[in-house]
């Protein structure tokens, strides 16, 4: 996995991260206005961008309009790089899928999805207090391969590798969590759009310590 993508970041309010929006507009419309009145220095959205919901040009374009840097999640490379005449479903729920897959396609065209496919599969935040962060879908070990709240620290670590990130911010697991280990720590940002349940959008707020140590916060919003 290449996380080549790596960037200094200067500060002016807490950086927000989101993950697995799931094409679900009404969502992020609602966390961007929460990340708005806490004026939000940057937004980092980790995968799973498009695929599910019934506006994925909607997400898409919404979060070109706030700059938001994103990574791929294993939806946004099947959209783009799956070829649909290969696909042959088995049951009425593949079938369903299938087709919902095809609407997706059609309603982002070509050129956003060639997007999809060239976003990265990691980001690299260099923090001011000279702290890392790394941003990916599922986990250093694979992109498509997520943490879970209820992993042992051992089953973490088997996911971590040994990438030397402080905090790895993911998503993947729809449900939010943040889990300190020896030398990083792990922090899933939930879900926008699939949250278990339904009702609310999750996203996570991430600051400086002034001990060294990521001040992260987690938080959603009632939709």
């Amino acid at each position: 996995m290449s996380t080549d993508d790596r960037f200094k970041q200067t500060l002016n309010g807490p950086l927000a991260f989101i993950a697995d929006v799931h094409g679900n507009l009404a969502a992020l419309d609602a966390v961007l206005a929460a990340l708005r009145d806490l004026r939000a220095g940057a937004l980092y959205v980790a995968g799973d961008i498009v695929f599910g919901g019934d506006d994925p040009l909607g997400v898409w374009m919404r979060l070109q309009e706030v700059g938001a840097r994103c990574v791929r999640g294993p939806t946004d490379f099947a959209l783009a790089a799956l070829e649909p005449s290969r696909m042959k479903p088995k049951n009425d729920h593949e079938a369903a899928r299938m087709e919902r897959f095809l609407r997706t396609r059609e309603a982002l065209g070509e050129l956003i999805l060639a997007r999809l496919k060239r976003l990265p599969e990691a980001l690299r935040i260099e923090m001011p207090d000279a702290t890392e962060i790394l941003v990916v879908h599922g986990s250093p070990r694979d992109s498509a391969e997520c943490f879970s709240h209820d992993m042992t620290d051992e089953e973490m670590y088997a996911l971590i590798v040994d990438d030397p990130a402080d905090l790895i911010v993911c998503g993947g697991g729809h449900i939010p969590f943040t889990r300190p280990l020896d030398a990083v720590t792990v922090a899933c940002a939930g879900s926008v759009g699939e949250a278990p349940g339904g009702g609310v959008a999750h996203y996570t707020l991430v600051m400086p310590s002034s001990d060294g140590g990521p001040n992260i916060d987690q938080r959603w919003v009632t939709l």
